[in-house]
């Protein structure tokens, strides 16, 4: 499910929010995505999303993820998980008792206790999330 990050070159282009200025919209330079949204390009990977379990933290179905193995997940990380050998995207929870669930971010979804009974294995931590606004 890796998949290779391209090193493309985007066009950064200024653009006011407010009112148009023509004076403003004129290329200032080449946008690397790796620059802005890869901490660290060896580990990191991306993830389409299928499902709706985490749309209220703005996470939505074929969005994609950066994803990176690097980092360690702490208490509310978003994270992408194997469960039972089935891949999963929730928020890393560990309550007053110190037990671990993963949290889905839809009221419509059951929280994941993390036990001894279940195969897991944390992926990565998500870092951010690619989507379409229309």
């Amino acid at each position: 499910m890796r998949k290779k990050i391209v090193d493309h070159k985007i066009e950064l282009i200024s653009a006011a929010a407010g009112f148009p200025s023509p004076a403003e919209n004129y290329i200032d330079e080449k946008l690397d995505l790796n620059k802005y949204l890869i901490r660290n390009k060896a580990s990191s990977f991306f993830v389409r999303v299928s499902g709706d379990s985490m749309i209220n933290v703005g996470i939505f179905h074929n969005d994609i993820l950066i994803v990176d193995r690097s980092l360690i997940p702490i208490k509310h990380s978003i994270i992408l998980a194997s469960i039972d050998g089935e891949l999963v995207i929730k928020k890393l929870i560990k309550d007053k008792l110190k037990n671990y669930y993963l949290k889905s971010e839809n009221k419509n979804y059951p929280n994941i206790k993390l036990d001894s009974n279940t195969d897991t294995m944390i992926w990565g931590v998500v870092t951010y999330s690619i989507h379409n606004l229309r």
